[in-house]
């Protein structure tokens, strides 16, 4: 029996031997695979790489459309500081344009002088334009486009519109001038220089571009 024992032992050696062997072998292909897998998700990988050029073109293609969205965004256009539009040799304050003469002349004539540019003998709607005339006629007395047809009746512009009064008008005479003493009156024959006015022909600013902010 114990020969019977020995082959028995004898037998069963050689099959776990070859068990151990399987084992080792599948623990190699396993190892084999998990290589090839690491290959796979590597840096070195196509597919990785592929997507990393993707993800650089569409963050590319974000910054374009970005500049190009501000370089288009609307502005506010900004006015400047403004200027009357005005004939040569006259002068703009406010919406109207303003002229000066050099010459003497009666305030009849003055008239006729100011309508051949289509304008009138000057006259002022505020204290500011009042002043305005007064800073720039110099030492010189200049006839204005107020007037009435006697002491009885009350001044009144060229229009028909009849004077406020905002200034008081010095002297008996029918023709109102700008004096040094402020406003003043005279026969309408006396020479003279003159002071004429209409609208101004539009204005001019100086236009920026601002930013417009959402």
């Amino acid at each position: 029996m114990p020969g019977a024992a020995d082959t028995k032992d004898s037998t069963c050696m050689p099959e776990t031997v070859s068990i151990a062997t399987d084992l080792f072998q599948e623990e190699e292909t396993g190892k084999k695979l998990q290589v090839q897998c690491l290959r796979i998700v590597s840096p070195e990988s196509p597919a990785k790489l592929y997507c990393c050029y993707a993800v650089i073109a569409v963050l590319a293609a974000a910054v374009i459309a970005l500049s190009v969205a501000l370089s288009e965004r609307p502005v506010n256009k900004t006015c400047g500081p403004c200027h009357t539009t005005c004939p040569r040799d006259w002068v703009g304050f406010g919406s109207k344009c303003f002229y000066f003469s050099e010459d003497l002349r009666s305030w009849t004539f003055s008239q006729t002088s100011c309508m051949a540019q289509e304008a009138h003998l000057a006259r002022f709607d505020s204290l500011e334009e009042l002043n305005f005339l007064k800073r720039h006629k110099g030492d010189s007395d200049h006839w204005i486009d107020l007037y009435r047809e006697s002491p009885e009746h009350s001044w009144r512009w060229t229009n028909n519109t009849e004077y406020n009064n905002l200034v008081p008008i010095r002297g008996e005479g029918e023709c109102v001038y700008l004096s040094d003493n402020g406003i003043s009156s005279g026969r309408g024959y006396t020479y003279r220089k003159w002071i004429c006015s209409k609208p101004a022909s539009g204005f001019k600013c100086r236009v920026g571009n601002v930013p417009k902010h959402a």
